[in-house]
């Protein structure tokens, strides 16, 4: 079983765009594999933190909401699979 390292982020008290702004930050000095365990208070963190994985190929893992906060895992890509693959045609 490979061995990853599992890092946290504190985002309590930030509102909207600033969890993501850090997870990003965060990331960008993480390795392939790694797990970022990111606790938030604000509740769009919710949908944008997955959001943001989505279109950088990250993966979430798990997201637990508790009385007073949001607790999400992500699975750091590989910086070749972290790149966003658009399948919808621009539209003129």
């Amino acid at each position: 079983m490979e061995s990853r390292a599992v890092k946290s982020l504190d985002a309590r008290r930030l509102l909207c765009p600033m969890p993501v702004i850090r997870v990003q930050d965060r990331i960008a000095t993480l390795n392939s594999g790694d797990l970022l365990k990111v606790y938030c208070t604000d509740p769009g963190a919710l949908y944008d933190i997955p959001a943001w994985c989505r279109v950088h190929g990250h993966e979430v893992i798990e997201t637990r909401q508790g009385a007073d906060e949001l607790v999400i895992l992500i699975k750091v890509a590989h910086p070749q699979e972290a790149v966003c693959q658009d399948t919808h045609p621009a539209r003129m």
